[in-house]
């Protein structure tokens, strides 16, 4: 049974029966606490905790999921995946226990025939929670398991919570038992492998307080909404199903693992340790394209870095198999299309996902050609030390190189050496709190969500912004330092939630709106606008004057002028998306943006860096399209039917059934966005590019100023122009002239200097030449010349030397500072490479002492380092190994 119609059938089987069909959310969690969904519940939490009133009595769902806590043992077991795709039927205060059993043995023991999966009954084993004998009673009375094979399980396995107080309840787990070949007799409570988990059922049933441990807490009493969560591992359904050994071998998984071995010129099942590889790379490549596909894009931070660690293993484990070069334009294809049957936008969308992925394999490859040479050096410096590489060189290889950490740790574990993790965390840590110095933390800490519950609980917080810039409300609720109250005080700042608010609060990458609320007797300035629980929106606030109350009267007053200027941006980014696609092409997808009053930055997809040329076109685009005062009309329908309209939808952006349709000049910009607009594109005043740049190995920014920030721009410049031409004493139309002038023969003046110095350098051949040695049957040459222009004077110089130094054997090591760096050219002729001595080595040789690395060829090779004061050790170290 494929995959796919697993999924299909799981679906079916549940709609049947009264569920939703919840399609499955990003990979990319709403949950500001997680970085990925982990789970088939995590988008259901806010219904489950109560957080939020369910649109639905019961649900069900495939979810994609992504953990990469256990990636060290992908490959190695039977089951462990970072992507993996988890199916799950939930109740919302509707059934419970009967019903979550009862529905879970239907499913699985009815016949393939009839529309189940087919399990027979004697190959199950049920768990459940040694003191939930409701459970106990249900399973023996829905399913014909004998006593035996229902077994009660503590609460370190078979009791659920999150950890946090909060709802939580017992759980029964079904295993497959895969056959005695497998394993030891006698059921899941042997914790043997044999036995496969394949599904949880939680009841959640109570209310828990006092949380230290997952076996340590206060139970409080029970939840008056019992609510049922439960879980089956697709993957290891279908490679039960599919008769196969594990879930790398199931048919979404296996042919990206056939075309790696074929690739590789390896036969899958022959080798353990070329096994794990091949399973690795099938997964990582499944996991890369499922990201991509929901707009996770590779970079250093968050989930770009856990991406970008994926790609890379696949790289690193391809090249571990024999596979140096360039492979992902032979392996994404294939996953695609083992994929497509259940996800259809990895076929829709994959010319974007094939550009991220071979770009970053690409800047990989060269990133493993830079940095591999430090990191041999530091590794056979460690290994003939019998020490470890220091953390220094771990954060220079992740910080220059871009070598990932876990990289380091792969190559220096597999040359028997460890490295020093805890210098490399400080030094990260001292680079983040540098990158935190100058920006000052706006948002502030926010209360915890359990905390906003209740209120969430009065309804969804209307906006009224887009028709009105004041409203009267009233106040709901207040939060101070993170606790609900009554009233907030003057000085103090504390988050307010209204029934309706004109205040936009930050969200499509529009920045929160900036103003006042004012009531009776109170004045409030407002300091950041946030949505931290779905349809809920809350106001931070510091209080000027008087006292706030809950159930006081409110009235929110946007800032007029921010307000302008923000919709200017925001409908300016449309514009710049507009052009970029009519300048770039179709494939330029804006991958994220944010705007503010007088100032848009949008990232886009594409891999090259834009001309001047490309830049003005889609600047001029722009503003003609301001000038050409096209009516903005926003409207809303479903989303099927924007989609049927060419509303552009944002690549990995989440969108609910009802969207908000944005057309500037009709159908010239369409696309779905909440945010709010000017009412024609003439009130965007001036759009000007300030810049452009790399933002990863297929995204770009644009930033730009906007309105009459744009304007002050061009003044600004057109003052540095006139003092210009002030100063150098020609008109604007001669002014570029006249710079490039003064660059010509400012490189003239360095190009004499550079002669001069040269020069210099060669009147010190014949006191060189004298100062040749006799070591090792060589004739050998080392010197220091001291303060150098660059690393060409040295090179050119140990050249003349070694040609002077006849046809006898023959060693030249020079070595110099240059711009505060030590450098270090090494030159041998070919009756030295004859007795052994090589360049290369001599220079590697250098640069270990003097803190760097080096190589090249056995006639000719450079090295370098950090400490120009060990240049005369380095020489030293030379003039001992020849003559040794």
């Amino acid at each position: 049974m494929k995959t796919a119609e697993i999924h299909r059938r799981w679906l079916d089987f549940f709609e049947k029966r009264g569920h939703t069909v919840v399609p499955s959310a990003s990979l990319v969690s709403d949950d500001p606490s997680l970085m990925f969904t982990v789970a088939g519940m995590v988008p259901f939490v806010p219904y489950l905790s109560g957080m939020v009133p369910a649109p639905y009595p019961r649900a069900t769902s495939v979810q994609k999921c992504i953990r990469t806590n256990d990636i060290e043992e992908v490959g190695k077991t039977p089951r462990h995946g970072t992507f993996f795709q988890m199916a799950g039927n939930f109740s919302f205060g509707d059934y419970f226990k009967e019903g979550a059993i009862s529905f879970a043995w239907d499913l699985l023991t009815t016949s393939e025939e009839e529309g189940g999966l087919g399990f027979r009954p004697e190959d199950l084993w049920v768990t459940v929670y040694e003191e939930d004998d409701e459970a106990l009673a249900l399973w023996k009375q829905h399913s014909t398991l004998p006593d035996e094979r229902i077994q009660k399980l503590g609460k370190d396995t078979n009791y659920w919570s999150t950890g946090q107080p909060g709802p939580a309840g017992p759980c029964s787990e079904i295993f497959f038992d895969m056959g005695p070949e497998y394993g030891i007799d006698g059921g899941p409570i042997t914790d043997d492998d044999r036995y496969v988990e394949i599904w949880n059922l939680v009841f959640m049933q109570y209310q828990v307080a006092d949380v230290k441990s997952k076996t340590d807490f206060t139970i409080l009493g029970e939840l008056p909404k019992k609510n049922i969560d439960t879980g089956l591992g697709l993957e290891r359904v279908a490679f039960i199903k599919q008769g196969v050994q594990n879930m790398y071998e199931i048919d979404q998984v296996r042919p990206v693992l056939d075309r790696a071995a074929e690739l590789a010129k390896k036969t899958y099942g022959a080798n353990h340790e070329d096994d794990v590889l091949l399973r690795v790379i099938a997964d990582h490549v499944r996991s890369g394209l499922m990201l991509i596909a929901d707009g996770v894009t590779p970079s250093n931070e968050g989930r770009g870095y856990i991406l970008r660690r994926l790609l890379r293993r696949v790289t690193r484990s391809m090249r571990q198999l024999g596979v140096e070069g360039p492979s992902f334009a032979e392996l994404f294809p294939v996953s695609r299309d083992a994929m497509k049957a259940a996800y259809p936008a990895v076929e829709h969308d994959f010319d974007f996902i094939a550009r991220a992925a071979y770009a970053e394999e690409k800047t990989f490859l060269r990133t493993l050609a830079s940095g591999s040479q430090t990191l041999d050096t530091a590794v056979a410096e460690a290994k003939q030390a019998g020490g470890s590489v220091s953390g220094e060189t771990a954060f220079l290889l992740h910080d220059t190189f871009g070598f990932p950490v876990e990289l380091t740790l792969e190559v220096a574990e597999e040359a028997g050496v460890s490295v020093d993790a805890e210098v490399f965390k400080t030094l990260m840590q001292e680079q983040r709190d540098r990158a935190k110095a100058d920006a000052k933390a706006k948002k502030g800490q926010r209360a915890d969500l359990s905390v906003y519950k209740e209120l969430r609980g009065l309804g969804e917080t209307l906006f009224t912004g887009y028709d009105e810039l004041t409203h009267e409300s009233r106040v709901l609720g207040i939060v101070v330092d993170g606790a609900p109250a009554r009233e907030a005080h003057e000085g103090q700042v504390a988050e307010l939630v209204l029934a309706e608010t004109s205040l936009w609060a930050e969200s499509g990458g529009q920045d929160a709106d900036q103003g006042l609320i004012l009531g009776d007797g109170f004045e409030a300035e407002v300091l950041d606008v946030q949505k931290p629980v779905q349809g809920l929106i809350v106001h931070t606030v510091r209080v000027l004057i008087g006292t706030i109350a809950v159930d006081a009267r409110a009235e929110t007053q946007v800032d007029a002028d921010y307000r302008r200027g923000a919709t200017q941006a925001h409908s300016g980014t449309h514009l710049v998306h507009a052009a970029l696609r009519d300048v770039l092409g179709p494939n330029a997808h804006q991958t994220g943006s944010y705007n503010k009053a007088g100032y848009l930055r949008l990232d886009f997809s594409h891999s090259d860096a834009l001309s001047t040329e490309t830049k003005s076109e889609i600047e001029e685009i722009s503003n003609l399209a301001i000038r050409s005062d096209y009516e903005v009309v926003t409207r809303e329908m479903g989303l099927e039917e924007a989609k049927a309209l060419g509303a552009m939808a944002l690549f990995g952006e989440k969108y609910g059934d009802r969207v908000r349709v944005v057309d500037i000049g009709g159908a010239w910009s369409r696309e779905l966005c909440a945010g709010t607009h000017v009412s024609s594109s003439a009130e965007v005043g001036m759009i000007s590019l300030v810049s452009e740049s790399s933002v990863g190995s297929t995204n770009r920014r644009i930033e730009s100023l906007v309105g009459i920030e744009a304007f002050r721009n061009f003044a600004a410049e057109r003052a540095i122009v006139q003092q210009l031409t002030s100063g150098l004493k020609v008109p604007r139309t001669e002014l570029i002239t006249k710079v490039q002038d003064l660059g010509a023969q400012l490189k003239q003046a360095e190009k004499k200097i550079a002669a001069l110095e040269a020069e210099k350098l060669g009147q010190r051949i014949p006191e060189l030449l004298a100062g040749a040695e006799q070591l090792g049957g060589s004739r050998v040459l080392l010197a220091s010349l001291g303060s150098v222009g660059s690393a060409d004077d040295v090179r050119s110089m140990a050249l003349q030397l070694r040609e002077k130094l006849g046809s006898d054997s023959a060693v030249v090591v020079l070595a110099g500072e240059a711009a505060g760096k030590p450098v270090v050219i090494a030159a041998t002729n070919p009756a030295a490479r004859e007795n052994g001595v090589k360049a290369g080595a001599l220079a590697k040789l250098a640069a270990q002492v003097l803190g760097g690395g080096g190589g090249g060829k056995d006639d000719l090779a450079q090295g370098g380092g950090t400490d120009p004061a060990k240049i005369g050790d380095a020489l030293a170290e030379i003039r001992r190994t020849l003559g040794a």
